[in-house]
């Protein structure tokens, strides 16, 4: 008896470290991304001048820092005191995620953190649909409003609100790419039918649009 009461008490113990082993493990997952550099950039007006969208894309990767530096100006906390962004959000509600998927996987960008947490460890650039620039693009955002985090909208100004929202996102990356001689293009040809189950979304998660990123070819 003695003896099947210390086996469990190993057996206990042996779960304990591969449940905190599992636990660790999903939180070194996290990728910090470089700290953004803030002091960077050409002046504004003249990349105004230079915005446009860029349908052909070079493979050619993109940097860690300049992904840092473009998920800031995205969507990045610019108010660390008060929370708040670089986009507007109606309400302050910071209802749009930005879903990040690269050859490596998919990721979303946590801004309060400004790190990547791996959601998909699998390309799915091939299945997120729309033109064919999309599967060759090195990096594609996708734009997400989780309606929960809009409670002080009404269910009908949702949709509405999140899609303004998710321009003013996409419109600083577009200004960004102009900035650092990157192309990018935003399409509204994701797969909202397969995509969200790919991706894990609730059902109150809608995948507004896509914006594809990378050096133009």
């Amino acid at each position: 008896m003695m003896r099947m009461v210390l086996g469990l008490s190993r057996l206990a113990q042996l779960v304990f470290v591969a449940l905190a082993t599992l636990s660790l493990a999903q939180k070194t997952d996290s990728a910090k991304l470089p700290r953004p550099q803030m002091d960077g950039g050409r002046p504004l007006m003249q990349v105004l001048k230079d915005r446009k969208s860029t349908r052909s894309f070079s493979e050619k990767p993109i940097a860690a820092q300049v992904l840092s530096n473009l998920l800031w100006a995205a969507f990045g906390v610019n108010r660390p005191e008060l929370g708040k962004r670089t986009a507007p959000s109606a309400m302050d509600s910071q209802e749009i995620d930005i879903y990040v998927a690269k050859e490596d996987g998919v990721f979303l960008y946590e801004a309060k953190g400004h790190a990547l947490l791996p959601i998909l460890k699998e390309d799915i650039r091939t299945k997120i649909g729309g033109p064919e620039f999309v599967k060759k693009a090195p990096v594609s955002l996708i734009f997400v409003a989780d309606y929960a985090k809009m409670k002080k909208a009404k269910e009908d100004q949702k949709p509405f609100y999140s899609a303004i929202d998710a321009g003013c996102v996409s419109q600083n990356v577009y200004l960004f790419c102009a900035s650092e001689n990157l192309g990018t293009v935003v399409h509204d040809g994701c797969d909202k039918r397969n995509l969200p189950r790919l991706m894990g979304l609730r059902p109150d998660q809608k995948i507004i649009l896509g914006q594809c990123v990378g050096y133009p070819e």
